[in-house]
C-alpha cells in the first residue's frame, strides 16, 4: 500500500503558455468540426430545397440562390447554354438589383470569362478576375467584380448551363472546399433542372392532347371546318407562347395556299393572303410535308417579300397539318416576338404531333359528314321510289278511271269538269316526276346539278322581283344536259330574270325547264308589260348568241293576257 505523498515535497507544474495553446487549438478543431458540420447541413438543406422545385425557371432561380449563400458570394448568376452550344440563351441573377440590370443593358452572350467556361465546362476558381487571359473588362455601370468560381452544370450527361460566382464576402478568396460545395450543388441541381424539365414536358404534352380533344370534339357534331382551324390557330399560340398564329390551306381553283385563319399580333394584315407553294415556310412546310424553322423571321431569305409584314416578330415555325397518304390539309404557322427563344426540337415535335391529331379529327370529321350525305341520298332514293311506285301508279289509275267514267257523263258541264279534273293528275304527275328526278340528282354532289342551280337562280332573284317566281321542271335534267350546256341554261335563266325585273314590271313569273333526251328547253313567261319596241336588246342578243353556239335557237312572243314569253332552246349531243 503506497504512503501517502509528503506534502513537503515539490509539484511538476505544466507551463501555462503551453496549456492555453493546447486549448486553443482544441478550439478550432471544434469550430472547424462544427462549422463542417453546419456547411453540410447547409448543403444538404439547399440540396433538398432546389430538388422540391418543379417549374423549371422558378428551380434555376432557387439554385443560384442557394450558390450563392453557400459560398457566401456577394453576386451568382446561372447561364442557360442555347441550342448552338457557344452562347447562353437565359442568365438569372442574384445580387444585382432590376435597376442596376436596367443601367447595365442586355444580359451577356457567352464571352471572356463566362465564355471560357462554355469552351471548357470544368470548374474554374480565379482570384483576380482581370489577370486571366480571357477576360476583357465589364461594361458600363457594371459593380466592380475580383474574385471568381464557376462550375458547369450537367443534365444527363449534357452541359445545361454554368454557374457562377464573383466576389467572395469579407475580401476573402473562393477556396478548394467552396468548390467541392458549389461542385456538389451543381450535381443536385442537374437531377433537379431534369425533373423540372420531364414535369414541365408532361404538362406541355397533357395541353397539347387537351387541345386535341377540344378540336375533335368541335368537329364530330358537324361544326364548320372554319371553326376547326380557328381553334388550332388559338390553342397553338397559346400552348408557344407565341404572338402570332396563322393556319393556310391549299386552294382548290389555284396550285397555291391562302390564308384563312390569322389570330395574335397584325392578323389583320395576313388574313386572305395568297401564297406560293414552294416558297415561304408556309409554302416550304406544306410542300415537303415536312416542319421548318427560322430564327428570325424578319431576316430569313426565304420569306423576302412577307418582311413588313413581320415586324417586331422574331423565332418561326410551320407545320403541315397531316401528311401521309392523305398529304397535308394545311400549314399551321407560329411566331415569336423578337427576342424570345427559338423554337426548339422538342416543341416542333410537339406541335407537329398536335397538328397530325388535328388533320386526323378533321379526316373523322369530313368521312362522318360523307356518311351523313350518303345517308341523306339513300333517303331520297326512297322517297322518290315510294312516289313513283305508289303515289304516281295510284293518280296515273284514278286518272284513267275518270277518263273512263266521263264517257257516260252525259252532261256537258260535267263531262268538262272530269277531263279537267285528268289534265290536273296528268300534271300533277309531272311534277311528281320532276320532284323525283330531283332527288336521285347525283351529278357533281349536292347542290351542284342543274336542277338546284335552277332552284338557287330563280331563289336570288326572288328578293329583286319583289316575289318568288314559279318554278317547274321535267325530265332527266341533271342525266342528260351536260356540264357545258347547263352553264348557259343558268346564264340565260339569269338574264331572263334580271330583264324582267328591270323592265317587264311584273307580278308573277314562271319558269319551266324540260328535256326529252334530245332537247332542253328554257320558257321564261311573265304577266308585265311586254318586250317594247325599239328597246335596248343586248341581254336577249347575248341570249340567242348562246343558242346560236350550240346550234339552238331564241323565240319572243307574247303572253296571252299581256306580258312576255321567252322560249329558249338547244339540242342535246348524242349520248349526253
Amino acid at each position: 500500500m503506497a504512503s501517502p505523498r509528503d506534502p513537503r515535497e515539490p509539484r511538476v507544474l505544466l507551463p501555462q503558455l503551453k496549456l492555453d495553446e493546447l486549448l486553443e487549438e482544441l478550439q478550432a478543431r471544434i469550430d472547424a468540426a462544427r462549422g463542417t458540420r453546419d456547411r453540410v447541413h447547409s448543403l444538404l438543406e439547399a440540396v433538398l430545397s432546389v430538388g422540391r422545385e418543379l417549374d423549371l425557371e422558378q428551380a434555376l432561380h432557387s439554385i443560384v440562390e442557394a450558390a450563392a449563400a453557400l459560398v457566401d458570394a456577394e453576386y451568382a448568376a446561372l447561364g442557360v447554354i442555347g441550342p448552338d452550344g457557344r452562347t447562353l440563351s437565359a442568365f438569372h441573377t442574384v445580387g444585382v438589383s432590376d435597376e442596376k440590370i436596367t443601367e447595365i443593358g442586355p444580359y451577356p452572350q457567352g464571352h471572356g470569362i463566362l465564355g471560357e467556361l462554355i469552351r471548357h465546362p470544368e470548374p474554374l476558381r480565379l482570384s483576380k478576375i482581370s489577370g486571366h487571359p480571357a477576360s476583357y473588362g465589364f461594361p458600363p455601370n457594371h459593380p466592380p467584380m475580383r474574385s471568381f468560381l464557376g462550375v458547369p452544370i450537367r443534365v444527363r450527361g449534357q452541359v445545361f448551363g454554368n454557374l457562377y460566382l464573383t466576389e467572395k464576402r469579407g475580401g476573402l478568396e473562393f477556396d478548394q472546399e467552396d468548390e467541392s460545395v458549389l461542385s456538389t450543388l451543381a450535381v443536385a441541381a442537374g437531377v433537379a433542372i431534369d425533373n423540372a424539365r420531364l414535369y414541365e414536358d408532361s404538362r406541355l404534352r397533357e395541353r397539347w392532347l387537351l387541345a386535341n380533344a377540344e378540336i375533335t370534339h368541335r368537329l364530330m357534331p358537324g361544326n364548320e371546318r372554319s371553326e376547326a382551324l380557328d381553334l388550332i390557330a388559338e390553342r397553338a399560340r397559346d400552348i408557344t407562347g407565341s404572338a402570332l398564329a396563322e393556319v393556310a390551306v391549299p386552294m382548290a381553283e389555284a396550285p397555291s395556299l391562302r390564308v384563312e385563319i390569322a389570330v395574335g399580333e397584325g392578323a389583320e394584315a395576313h388574313r386572305g393572303l395568297v401564297l406560293p407553294l414552294h416558297e415561304g415556310l408556309m409554302g416550304l412546310a406544306y410542300s415537303t410535308a415536312a416542319p421548318v424553322t427560322s430564327d428570325d423571321i424578319t431576316r430569313d431569305d426565304r420569306i423576302t417579300a412577307e418582311r413588313p409584314r413581320f415586324l417586331g416578330l422574331g423565332p418561326a415555325v410551320a407545320v403541315p397539318i397531316g401528311t401521309g397518304e392523305v398529304g397535308a390539309r394545311g400549314v399551321v404557322l407560329l411566331v415569336r416576338e423578337a427576342g424570345r427563344p427559338v423554337f426548339s426540337a422538342k416543341e416542333t415535335e410537339m406541335l407537329q404531333g398536335f397538328a397530325a391529331q388535328a388533320a386526323i379529327a378533321m379526316e373523322l370529321a369530313e368521312r362522318r359528314q360523307d356518311a351523313q350525305q350518303l345517308a341523306l341520298l339513300e333517303e331520297r332514293d326512297r322517297i322518290a321510289r315510294d312516289l313513283h311506285d305508289l303515289a304516281i301508279q295510284r293518280l296515273f289509275a284514278t286518272g284513267m278511271t275518270l277518263q273512263s267514267a266521263g264517257r257516260f257523263i252525259e252532261h256537258p258541264k260535267a263531262a268538262d269538269r272530269v277531263l279537267r279534273a285528268v289534265d290536273d293528275l296528268d300534271e300533277t304527275i309531272k311534277i311528281i316526276r320532276s320532284t323525283i328526278f330531283g332527288l336521285r340528282a347525283r351529278e357533281g354532289g349536292a347542290g351542284s346539278g342543274l336542277r338546284a342551280r335552277v332552284v338557287r337562280v330563280a331563289g336570288e332573284a326572288a328578293p329583286v322581283l319583289g316575289f318568288a317566281p314559279g318554278v317547274r321542271m321535267e325530265g332527266l335534267i341533271d342525266t342528260d344536259v351536260p356540264l357545258r350546256i347547263a352553264d348557259h341554261v343558268v346564264a340565260v335563266l339569269s338574264e331572263a330574270l334580271t330583264n324582267v325585273a328591270r323592265h317587264a314590271r311584273a307580278d308573277a313569273v314562271e319558269v319551266v325547264l324540260t328535256t326529252d333526251g334530245r332537247e332542253v328547253v328554257l320558257r321564261v313567261a311573265d304577266d308585265g308589260v311586254g318586250i317594247p319596241s325599239g328597246g335596248r336588246r343586248s341581254g336577249l342578243r347575248n341570249m340567242a348568241e348562246r343558242a346560236e353556239q350550240l346550234g339552238g335557237r331564241l323565240e319572243l312572243g307574247g303572253a296571252e293576257g299581256g306580258g312576255a314569253v321567252l322560249v329558249w332552246s338547244v339540242p342535246l349531243p348524242e349520248g349526253a
